[in-house]
């Protein structure tokens, strides 16, 4: 039986021990299967996104891995899950509306983290206007952006240290990361939603809203500004 299992390992390999990404042996059909089967397994195993490069090790050359993507996302139509492109890469993800089952079942996911408004306004300005500075921060709300609440957006990895502003004093700035993507359901940052359509529509008039919130959430500390001196 090891001999048989390991003929049919050097059939998959091409015969020759290494990895047969072309399949060449196969039917167009058959060969399309075993690619998707491939991509997904290797999805399913991995703890974060894989990325475009990472499947196209794994797949023939001439493999359309769009069309590899669609057609599994078609079979998992109607499943409790679903294949989804998040922070550069693809991620099964279990669908929105069993989050409550999923919680009563298990409890919270893991990756679920709470923040407060406050610290989701802060999150976002950097979002859309990095690279940007605390002290840059703190001139969009008007008041000073606490050094404990940009701290607690480092904790969760949301933020990092981006390049030095070329402002006196070269303060570091702050750029998100892929993990603030991941937690986000963001592919790109180009899937931000679009500042200006939002306030076209109404939905968005950022001087109101910023100074409605900073002052009902209590958004930032009370100390008073200082030069900008914040480390990576």
């Amino acid at each position: 039986m090891a001999a048989a299992a390991r003929k049919k390992r050097e059939r998959l390999n091409g015969g020759n021990g290494l990895f047969d990404r072309e399949l060449d042996y196969l039917p167009p059909e058959a060969r399309w299967r075993e690619w998707m089967n491939r991509v997904e397994a290797t999805i399913f195993a991995a703890a974060e996104p894989v990325s475009r490069d990472t499947l196209s090790r794994i797949v023939g050359k001439n493999c359309n891995l769009d069309l590899i993507i669609d057609d599994i996302r078609e079979e998992l139509r109607g499943r409790p899950y679903d294949l989804v492109a998040v922070a550069g890469g693809w991620k099964h993800l279990t669908r929105p509306a069993y989050a409550d089952a999923i919680r009563t079942a298990i409890g919270a996911d893991e990756r679920m983290i709470n923040l407060s408004q406050s610290e989701v306004l802060v999150l976002m300005t950097i979002a859309y206007f990095q690279p940007i500075t605390r002290a840059e921060l703190s001139a969009f709300f008007g008041r000073e952006v606490s050094r404990d609440l940009v701290g607690t957006l480092r904790s969760f990895g949301f933020i990092a240290s981006g390049p030095r502003s070329p402002t006196p004093g070269a303060p570091y700035t702050y750029v998100t990361t892929k993990e603030f993507l991941l937690q986000f359901g963001f592919d790109t940052l180009r899937d931000l939603p679009d500042l200006e359509a939002l306030e076209d529509a109404g939905l968005l008039n950022k001087e109101k809203l910023l100074a409605d919130l900073s002052g009902a959430l209590g958004l930032f500390g009370t100390e008073a500004a200082a030069e900008e001196s914040d480390q990576p």
